[in-house]
């Protein structure tokens, strides 16, 4: 991956809607380059896939929070399976420290946070304990993985 591969990750990734023709006039080539380029990059994996990026306070969640959960030794395929198919899970990462996993959540307000956090997240396979931090506003919520490689000098 290249210079030119990092510059158009980046415009990519603040909008993923450019044509080719677009993307290749904003960087000086022409489409079938550019074409040849984004598709190795998808086909290497650096490009997962393109989405829409959705508000969840437009789309009603009011509350976004952070459990830590420590599990029993034996438990991790079960809860990472029943996390999978959770829809106020956002995101689940194994970590390391106090706590075995950091879910992101979303809820529409404390009462449905409360619910899902004594009903579901405790009830959840081999939990153990919990640690939540509700977020009281996003600073960051986006930095360009492209422009983190160049200054990493990835390319």
């Amino acid at each position: 991956m290249d210079q030119i591969d990092l510059d158009l990750l980046a415009t990519l990734e603040a909008d993923a809607r450019l044509s080719f023709a677009e993307l290749a006039e904003r960087h000086g080539l022409s489409k079938t380059p550019v074409w040849k380029r984004v598709k190795a990059m998808e086909e290497a994996g650096a490009i997962r896939g393109y989405a829409a990026q959705l508000d969840a306070a437009a789309l009603g969640f009011g509350i976004e929070a952070f459990v830590q959960v420590t599990l029993q030794s034996d438990a991790a395929e079960r809860f990472e399976a029943v996390v999978m198919a959770h829809p106020a899970v956002r995101r689940c990462h194994a970590t390391t420290g106090a706590g075995d996993y950091l879910l992101h959540v979303l809820c529409r307000d404390i009462a449905m946070m409360d619910r899902l956090l004594r009903r579901e997240i405790a009830r959840m396979p081999g939990v153990v304990r919990t640690e939540t931090i509700v977020s009281t506003r996003t600073v960051k919520d986006r930095h360009s993985l492209a422009s983190a490689a160049k200054a990493l000098g990835k390319g």
